[in-house]
């Protein structure tokens, strides 16, 4: 069977941070390194890491764990470039690719197995999980998509994709409200280390 790949969005410039977020001490490892052994204790195949701004800040810390990485040089244009720059580096057989968020170090593997889980069961090709009414991350996307990420419009990103095909997506409930949470700003970060009472 061919495998389920992840791609890791870890391009962005952390404007609002006003230092590279993805690097930020994050239980004992950075906030990037999180999110790839959270990816890497799911049943995810195999991960892309797609790089940007701080390239080469991020990629020492990164570099010797089991990922491929790859290099948006068109990351000052939005997170959909980057995603496109994943997509570009995905093997011609792959099955279907999980959107993270290089961000989102509080979404484990449980969550991502979730919505792997219901993309065996559901037979759609677009999934994604739900808290509330609220959408959140990751996002599952069937190869057949490949294609059409690239006629995206970047100022909607992936939200139009599944506005497009919107009988083909799927929604995974679940009580977990960290799929909406990312760091984004200082004070996002200081509660995100706050320990839990």
């Amino acid at each position: 069977m061919s495998e389920i790949w992840s791609i890791i969005l870890a391009a962005g410039e952390s404007t609002r941070m006003k230092t590279p977020k993805m690097l930020l001490p994050f239980n004992g490892l950075t906030i990037i390194e999180k999110v790839i052994e959270n990816v890497g204790k799911s049943v995810v195949d195999k991960t892309i890491l797609v790089l940007g701004a701080n390239r080469e800040k991020i990629l020492k810390v990164t570099g010797h764990l089991q990922v491929k990485h790859c290099y948006n040089e068109n990351y000052k244009q939005g997170m959909l470039s980057s995603v496109i720059c994943g997509f570009r580096a995905l093997p011609d057989d792959y099955r279907a690719v999980l959107v993270i968020l290089g961000d989102q170090p509080f979404i484990g593997a449980e969550i991502i197995n979730s919505v792997i889980d219901a993309y065996n069961r559901s037979g759609k090709g677009i999934l994604m999980p739900v808290f509330g009414s609220k959408r959140g991350h990751p996002l599952l996307i069937d190869r057949k998509y490949r294609n059409e990420i690239e006629k995206l419009d970047p100022g909607e990103g992936l939200r139009s994709l599944y506005r497009k095909f919107t009988d083909d997506v799927f929604e995974v409930k679940t009580e977990n409200q960290l799929i909406l949470k990312d760091i984004d700003t200082e004070e996002d970060y200081i509660n995100s280390i706050k320990p839990i009472n």
